[in-house]
């Protein structure tokens, strides 16, 4: 569980990385810092997503 957790922030971590990747990347390679910027968002998601299930699945186990 707790090895879960960690992966839910490194998740959160990987989005700002990408997000100040992108930041470098703007006025260089705007192609390459779109495609971060769709990363960052990505893994944002997959932060909401993962806690979500794990909310699911710690309430199943409740019961």
């Amino acid at each position: 569980m707790k090895l879960q957790k960690f992966f839910q922030y490194a998740y959160l971590f990987i989005a700002v990385f990408f997000l100040y990747e992108t930041y470098r990347n703007w006025n260089i390679d705007r192609n390459r810092a779109y495609m971060l910027m769709f990363f960052a968002v990505l893994a944002v998601f997959m932060y909401f997503f993962k806690k979500n299930f794990m909310k699911r699945f710690e309430d199943r186990n409740k019961k």
